[in-house]
């Protein structure tokens, strides 16, 4: 079966970041639903439309392509009394930006009585490497495609 919309599809794929630094190494595989669903970024949905178990490809991801471009305007610094007990430096929190939109958040680094917040995906600005390896391709169940993922192995548990 070759993969289309509303098709289940279990792969293994590899992430690293252009400087080799290994994010994902591939050894579990996970499953998506295919098709437009937001499970994974859309080039490398638009490599494997139409491809078949067995199927590997290498791409190379530029920013715009994966978590996008940094955006500096999410940087925050803020009084640490406004913080919880205990927080710390790579906890992520919900906030929000400047327009009062929901930002998750991670902390950066806690100076004195400032933390200060990156509201960039960690990935953000950075070239990426993916490998993929299609091991499975099915028709997705109806309860599948009205949630909008793929349930049992290697996909949402509920």
């Amino acid at each position: 079966m070759k993969i289309d919309k509303d098709t289940a599809v279990t792969l293994r794929f590899t992430i690293a970041e252009s400087t080799g630094k290994v994010i994902e190494d591939g050894k579990t595989p996970i499953a998506y639903l295919h098709g437009g669903y937001d499970n994974l970024l859309p080039k490398i949905e638009d490599a494997l439309q139409d491809q078949e178990p067995g199927f590997k490809a290498n791409l190379v991801l530029a920013p715009e392509d994966a978590f996008g471009v940094r955006d500096e305007s999410l940087l925050r610094t803020i009084s640490k009394k406004d913080f919880p007990p205990g927080v710390k430096v790579g906890s992520s929190m919900q906030g929000h930006t400047d327009a009062g939109e929901e930002q998750i958040y991670t902390v950066l680094k806690i100076k004195g009585q400032e933390v200060m917040l990156d509201g960039n995906h960690p990935l953000a600005g950075k070239t990426l490497r993916v490998g993929l390896h299609v091991l499975d391709v099915r028709a997705a169940t109806t309860e599948e495609i009205t949630h909008g993922h793929v349930h049992g192995d290697h996909g949402h548990q509920h």
